[in-house]
Parts: C-alpha cells; structure tokens; sequence
C-alpha cells in the first residue's frame, strides 16, 4: 500500500505573489510571505527508508525569471525549502523605484544523481526600493530679479523654486525656503513666495540683495543658496528715460546721436499726440553759436561779398591800431567782440570811408544791447569834424528802436527827404547776439535781423544838408561833437563825469563786432544767410518707416528743432536719431546745455500726463591744437647791387609752413603681444607728431629794429599774384601784412614772392625781419620767424707801383660759389656771395701773420747767409751789408722764394683751404674759388694770383 502511494513524485510549491522592500545602498529585501518552497514529498519519520530509495522532497534551489534583473535568489535550508533574496549590487532609487520579476523553485530530482528534477510553478515578486536622503535641494535659477514700485504692498514679488533629485515623496519634496539676509523687510512663505512686510521707499533703498535657501522634508539644507535681486522703482511718472545728461563730442567726428536710447514713459497712460521741442543753448558761444572766427572782411569774401568791403573794428594790429584801447573778451577760441560801457569810443581815421556813402552802400554789424536808459545810443556816425556838428548819417538805438540817419548832401532841390529810419526790435533789447544789416538804396532802407528782413514801421523826412567845407569824423561808439580840447586821432575817449566840454556824446552801452561798410553794392539774400549760418546745430535722419508719421520742424540756425507726431513708438525712433554736428576743424570747445520739452494730449483730459522736461548738455572737447611752424633759411648775405636792383633781394626764398598736432594712441596690443609685451605692460600709450592741413588769414612781416625808411627802401610784393589767390596786402613803415583765408601751400608761394629793397646802401651793414603767420583770427599763431640778411660792400682795388704794398679789399669777392655763412645755408648758387664774420676775420689775420712771421725768418736766415759770404769777399762792414739786405728782404727775396717754392705754397694754399673748410664754411667757399680761378688761368696769371694772396694775407696784418 505505501509503495503504491508514494510512486509518483511531486512538485515544489511556493506562493503566488511576494512583495519585497529594500533599502538603496542594500542588498537585503524583505519579503512579504517569506520565501519558503514545501515538497509533499519530504519524507515522514515512518517512511525515511522508502522515501529515500523513490522521491527527493528538498528544495535544491531557486529561479529567477526576467531581463537585467538585478536580484538573486538563495536558498537557506534546502530540508525546509527556506530561502531568501537579495540584490547583485547596490541599487539607486532615483533610476528605478521598483522591480518586477518571477521566481520558480526546484527540488532536488529522483535518486542520489538527482534525475527528474521538479520545478514549482513561477510566483510573481514585486521589490519597492526604499530612498535615502542623499540629494540637496537645487535652485531652478542662477539668480532671480523682480522689480517692485515704491510705496505699495505686494501679496507675491516673485517665487523662486528649488527641486531635489531624491526619489521618494519625503525627501524630494522642499518643505521649506529661507530669507538668509538679516533685517529686509521681506518673507518667504514655504512654497517660495517672497513678499514685503512693509511699504519700500525709492529713496531709502534703490535695490535690495537677498539671499535665499530651501531645505527639503529630510532636512537637508540646499546645496547653493540663490541671489534675489528686488529694484525698487518710483512711483511711475511720465517723463523721457534712458539718455545721458552729459554728451561728449570729440572735433572731427561729424554727426553724433545725442538720444539713442531714449523713450517716452507715460505710465500706460493713453496719449493722442505728442509735442516735444529740443533746444540746443549756444548763447554763451561766440556771437550766439560756433562759427569761423576769421576776420569780418574775410568772412565776406568767403561768402562772396568779395568788393568794396572796409572793416571799421578790426584786431588791433600794425596796420589797425585805433581799436587797440577797447576792451575785448580777450579769447581766441570764439569770435573777438568790442565792448562799450557808456565811456568809450572810438575815431576811424580819415580816408577809411568816404566822406559822403553813394548809394547804394551796405552797413552789418553784430550787436548785444539789453534794455537801457531813454538816451540815443550811438553805433556808428559821421558827423562835423568842426563848427557845426551836424550828423551826416548815423546808425544808433533809442527806446528799444533800431534808428538810421542818413542825411541827403546838397542839392538844387531843396524839398523834403526821407532822412530817418525807425524799426520796432525786440531784438535790440534782449541781451542776446544778432546780425543786422542794413541795405540802402535811397529812399529805400531795408533791415535784416538774423537773415529775417524787416520793413521801417516809421519814416520822417527833413531838408538836405546845407552845402560846406568842413570835414567829417567818422566814429564808433559815440558821436563826435567839436568844442574845445586837443585832437588825438588813434585815442580811445571817455565821457567826462562833470563839466568841461565832451569831445564825445550819445555813447553807446553793449557789444559790437564785425562793423562792415561796403559800398557800391547791396549784400543779397545769400550772402546774409552766410554771415549768420552757425557751424554747429541739431540735425536728424529720419528713419523711412516713420518718416509720414512724425513732422519735424527747425529754426533758422538748427539750434532747435520739434517733433510732432501721435505714434510713441515711431515718435521715440526719431528723438533717438537727433543728433549734434559741429562742422568747425576747430570748434569752440566748451558746455552747450541741451533741453527737451514736451507736451502730450490724452483721450481723458481730465486725467493726462504731464512730461517733466529733460535737460542734458554736449561736452565739445578740446581740439587738439596745431602747431604752426614757419622754417627756412634765417641768414643770408647779398651784394648791395643786388639789394639797390629793380627787383630786390627775396627775403624768404626757401621759406615752408608746416602745421602738426600731437596726440597718444593706444600701442598695437596685438602686435606687441605677438613680440612678447608682456615684459614691460606698462606702456600703454604712444605720442605722435601728425601733420594736419589747414587754413591760414593772416602773415605779418615786420622789420625788426629801425622802422623803414620809405625814401630809400622797401617791401614789395606781386600784386597779380595776391589777387590770384583772393588775398590782400596792407603796409606800413613798420612792413606788411597779408590777410585773405586761403591754403598754407598759397601762404607759402606769395611769402616766397616778398623782396626787400634799398636804393642807399653805402651805411647798411644788414637788416632783420620776422615774419609771423596765424589762422581764425589770431587763435592758433606760428612761431617768430627771423630772417637778418647782410650787405656786401665791394670796392675796387687800386694800381699800385709796388704790388707788395697794395691796401688789400675788406673783402675778397668770389662769385658764383654756394656759401655757408656760420650754418645758415645760402640757396641760389648763382646769387651767393660772403660776407666774413668777426670769428673769421680774425682767424685770417692769425693765420697771415703767422705766414708771414715764416717767410720772415727763412729770409732773414737767407740773408745772413748772403751777407757772410759777401763779407769774406769784398771785406764790407757787417752793418752796411744788412741795411743791403733790407732791400732783399722786402723786393728780390719775395720774389726768389715765389719762383723757387711756387709749387710749394701752392700745396699749402690746398691745404689750408682744406682745413679751414672742416673749421669754417666760408674759408672752404674762398678755396673753392680760388682752385676754380687757378684751373682756368695760364701760368703767370697763376702766380700773380698767389702773389696776390699773398698780399692779401700781408695786408690783412696791417689791417
């Protein structure tokens, strides 16, 4: 019966599903049942021996069933089929929480070889792997930024987010964040919500820098705290943002945008159109902005009033002295003006403008006048010089009105003129530069303010002057009134402060430049909008895409310009391409304050914004200024034929102008770290030399000493070649001056074309002159350029019966030679001549009188040696044999010893020639013309040559 029953052997069995836990970073899992496999053919005690010789009923071991299953299975005790499972290796929650896989357990088979092995079936096993908090939290952001308006309460500025690598829900999860900062009024809530506790002040604090950290539900603390950064910004208020308030302009860079980032803020407010003016302040700049500060007569003839001019206050100059008492702004970076404090004034000298103006004539003049007293004040009159003070025409300003007086001169009809012109101005009182000019062509005067023409609002008429021969005193700043007194033609006048008889009266109290007279001709419309046009001013380029919708509109010397339009952002596109120009080689630098104001209309009135206006300034830099530099040769000598010659000596034959600037530029970083420049870093910058081209106004050549002498000298120039080149020359005994805006290449071939001339040369030993050129009106001047030039005075020498004893020239003439006088170079080979300085002269007479101390003695040796062998022969007295000899000494001798070492001297003559050229440039120019004539002469003309060295150099011992 048990044999039957236990035949058939039977499966392991094990449950059908497991649930397991394990720990990441562990091996051991846990089940849920244990795992346990029961055979029912593990033997009874009853039935051990049968048992064994049929079925096994231990469990041998365990399966696992599934891919890349990171587990294993172990069986403990293979009677109680007891067994475990644990993981290969240490397992990471974050790359898989769970673990699924089927587990199969076998027994042991049949007999002791274990054949007829059984397998249970397969259970499923379901593993969950347990976190550990290993990870920190981390911050989504590098750092964070909000930004809040004063004055307000938030319920959230912003939030900031942190997250943790973690798997499980515990410790990836941010329990709570943390304001690190101490004492800011801000808090966190624990989902990362930062608000204020309190209202924040713009003024207080502009920003605020927190620090921020999170900590996860493990507690662990985040790994890097985060930087929040908080901008408080004003209460909104519309006005203009993003531009600087100070602009620099570097000279010579052409257009500059004053606003590229700028825009309207207008705090969400709906606008309908918006107004904005943009004013560039250039008051303070010479006469109301940056213009050439050439000279007044020059500045027309650039503009094309080329005729007819004559300049009533120029610079004081050699030629122009009667403006030197006023007082001026003394500044040569802007305009030079004149001023006049009720005191002072002036007298033209006679002849400068003619004594009755034929019309048509032109009067311009800039002036600033504020409001005065209720007296005349008087610009320019021409009134008796004598008598009757009678006012023949006068431009003056009375009550706030612009007043000329032209009286008629006599004529047959004695009828009713116009005689005075009176124009209403508020220009004349408002303390501010303009241009006036006033054109006439009787009976009609017309005015032209600033380039804008006004008519006379009234016109009163009076009789012609009577008919008389008295003089006329053209003056500036007054008028003229003859009493008593002595006259003084050039003397600045001021108005007695009691009593007495004023020469003076009608003074004038303000500014004034560029008074111009021009006669003949009117000054057009073109030549107006010149003189006054401004060389620095606002400009804009108006983008294509909103050139319809925006206007733009300037004044008439672009110093300010508004914009109008109903679109803020193509209205902001055109304040962002204004830009500033100044077009000067040399501006004026300094401050020009620059201020926008705007206006805008809303759909609400009542509720509008109100634009604050915005001020900046452009900072012109300092141009770099050029150095003027005149050069050439400063000493040279010329025969007084060549000065007493109908072309006279040129005074600056090799003469150049050269302008140059310095600057520092920055060393090539690339070049230099390429050469290893990091051996000396602290070079950083280089300064360099530039020449720059420029224009010229003024040369000015004066004598240096005696002033000239117009009976028997002179400085000349080609007329023709002046008025080629639109310049023009003014002289005086003191020399010439040379004014015209024109090119340092056309300076330089008119000063070449300057000659000196003197018709008495018998007392001039030499003359000096300097020469000094300047541009924009004396702002940039040259340096002193001296020339001396020296006379030779040649005489011819006389016949003598004994050539020994003939009076030697003061000076040897050698012709066609190029000479070197003490350095200074001589260019006109053909032109050179020597004049022997006192260095030189003394140095021949040494060397003569040491020739001649030589010769001496080799004759005296000679001539004892003559008079001992005419002793022993004819028995004569000693005594009587040497005054013989006296007569060898001072005829035959010479001329023995000149046939005997002729060739001798001549080799000394070479070489001393030679050495005197290494000493002295004049010595080897002789010896030049002395080898040349002894090459070119047969041979006793050679040695009446020599012998006529000879007696140079004896003679210059007598000398």
């Amino acid at each position: 019966h048990l044999k039957t029953e236990f035949s058939v052997c039977h499966k392991p069995w094990i449950e059908t599903t497991y649930h397991g836990i394990v720990t990441e970073n562990d091996d051991k899992v846990l089940l849920d049942p244990p795992l346990i496999a029961l055979d029912k053919d593990a033997p009874l005690r009853y039935a051990a021996l049968f048992w064994l010789l049929t079925c096994s009923g231990e469990i041998c071991g365990f399966r696992i069933h599934g891919q890349n299953v990171p587990f294993e299975a172990v069986v403990l005790d293979k009677s109680t089929g007891e067994g475990v499972i644990r993981a290969k290796d240490k397992l990471d929650c974050e790359l898989q929480k769970e673990h699924t896989f089927t587990i199969q357990a076998y027994d042991c088979g049949e007999g002791p070889d274990g054949a007829n092995m059984k397998k249970s079936h397969k259970a499923t096993v379901h593993i969950q792997v347990n976190d550990i908090n290993e990870y920190s939290p981390v911050f989504k952001e590098k750092s964070y930024k909000a930004t809040v308006i004063e004055g307000k309460k938030y319920d959230s500025i912003l939030k900031v987010e942190a997250v943790d690598a973690d798997c499980s829900f515990q410790f990836s999860q941010i329990c709570n964040y943390e304001i690190v900062t101490p004492d800011v009024p801000f808090t966190i809530d624990k989902d990362g919500f930062i608000k204020n506790t309190e209202k924040l002040s713009y003024g207080k604090e502009h920003m605020y820098k927190l620090t921020v950290t999170a900590y996860d539900c493990g507690k662990n603390r985040a790994s890097e705290d985060v930087l929040v950064k908080i901008s408080v910004k004003p209460t909104c208020k519309p006005s203009w943002q993003g531009f600087n308030k100070r602009i620099e302009y570097e000279p010579g860079t052409g257009s500059l945008a004053l606003f590229p980032s700028m825009h309207l803020e207008t705090c969400d407010e709906p606008i309908t159109s918006i107004r904005a003016s943009i004013e560039l302040e250039t008051n303070h700049i010479g006469k109301g902005c940056d213009r050439d500060t050439y000279s007044e007569k020059s500045l027309h003839k650039l503009c094309g009033a080329s005729s007819g001019t004559v300049e009533l206050l120029p610079a004081p100059s050699s030629s122009a002295n009667w403006t030197v008492g006023l007082p001026t702004d003394n500044g040569h970076d802007s305009d030079q003006v004149f001023e006049f404090n009720g005191t002072q004034a002036i007298k033209v000298p006679n002849g400068m403008v003619s004594t009755s103006l034929k019309d048509p004539f032109t009067i311009s003049v800039w002036m600033r006048h504020g409001p005065g007293a209720h007296e005349k004040e008087t610009i320019l009159c021409n009134s008796d010089k004598t008598e009757m003070n009678r006012h023949h025409y006068s431009l003056y300003v009375h009550n706030c009105r612009l007043i000329f007086l032209l009286r008629q001169e006599p004529s047959e009809a004695e009828n009713y003129k116009p005689a005075e012109f009176h124009w209403k101005l508020d220009q004349v009182c408002d303390k501010e530069w303009h241009h006036y000019v006033l054109n006439v062509e009787f009976p009609t005067v017309s005015v032209f303010v600033d380039g804008t023409t006004f008519e006379p609002f009234l016109v009163t008429e009076d009789y012609p002057l009577h008919a008389s021969k008295i003089e006329t005193q053209l003056t500036i700043g007054a008028c003229w009134q003859e009493n008593s007194g002595h006259d003084n033609d050039t003397e600045t006048v001021s108005e007695p402060s009691s009593g007495g008889n004023a020469r003076m009266a009608q003074f004038f109290r303000g500014n004034l430049a560029g008074l111009i007279i021009r006669t003949g001709k009117l000054e057009n419309k073109k030549v107006i909008d010149c003189l006054y046009t401004c060389k620095e001013g606002l400009d804009v380029q108006l983008p294509e895409e909103v050139a319809s919708a925006i206007k733009v509109e300037f004044n008439p010397n672009q110093s300010s310009l508004t914009v109008e339009g109903d679109d803020i952002d193509a209205f902001d596109k055109v304040m962002q391409h204004i830009s500033y120009l100044n077009s000067r080689q040399f501006p004026t630098p300094g401050i020009r304050h620059l201020r926008i104001s705007t206006t805008v209309k809303c759909f609400n009135e009542e509720s509008c914004v109100t634009v604050p206006d915005a001020e900046g300034y452009v900072m012109v830099l300092q141009p770099e200024e050029p150095k003027i530099s005149l050069s050439g040769i400063d000493h040279f000598a010329r025969s007084a034929a060549e000065f007493e010659s109908q072309e006279g000596v040129t005074l600056f034959p090799e003469l150049r102008i050269v302008s140059t600037i310095t600057r520092e530029v920055e060393a090539d970083t690339e070049s230099e770290a390429a050469e290893g420049a990091d051996d000396d870093p602290t070079v950083q910058e280089t300064v360099v030399s530039e020449e720059i081209m420029h224009n010229l106004d003024t040369c000015e050549v004066t004598v240096v000493g005696d002033e000239l002498d117009g009976e028997h000298e002179s400085l000349e120039v080609d007329m023709s070649q002046l008025q080629q080149r639109s310049l023009e020359m003014s002289s005086s005994n003191m020399g010439l001056v040379i004014t015209g805006v024109n090119t340092m290449a056309n300076y330089e071939q008119v000063l070449h074309l300057i000659r000196y001339k003197n018709w008495h040369t018998e007392a001039l030993f030499d003359r000096k002159f300097k020469l000094v050129c300047s541009e924009l009106n004396g702002r940039y001047i040259s340096n002193d350029f001296k020339v001396e030039v020296n006379v030779i005075h040649t005489a011819s020498p006389m016949e003598h019966a004994n050539n020994a004893m003939v009076q030697p020239n003061f000076i040897n003439p050698v012709h066609h030679a190029s000479v070197d006088l003490s350095g200074h170079n001589l260019v006109n080979a053909h032109q050179a001549s020597v004049v022997p300085s006192a260095a030189t002269i003394v140095i021949v007479v040494c060397v003569s009188f040491l020739v001649f101390m030589i010769i001496l003695g080799v004759f005296r040796i000679r001539a004892a040696h003559q008079r001992t062998m005419r002793d022993q022969e004819n028995g004569k007295e000693n005594e009587m044999d040497w005054d013989d000899s006296a007569l060898t000494i001072t005829v035959n001798p010479m001329e023995t010893y000149e046939d005997q070492h002729s060739s001798e001297e001549e080799e000394e003559e070479e070489e001393e020639s030679e050495d005197g050229e290494e000493e002295d440039d004049i010595t080897s120019a002789e010896s030049e013309s002395s080898e040349d004539e002894e090459g070119g002469e047969p041979e006793d003309q050679q040695g009446a040559s020599r012998q006529q060295q000879l007696e140079w150099d004896d003679s210059t011992l007598t000398y």
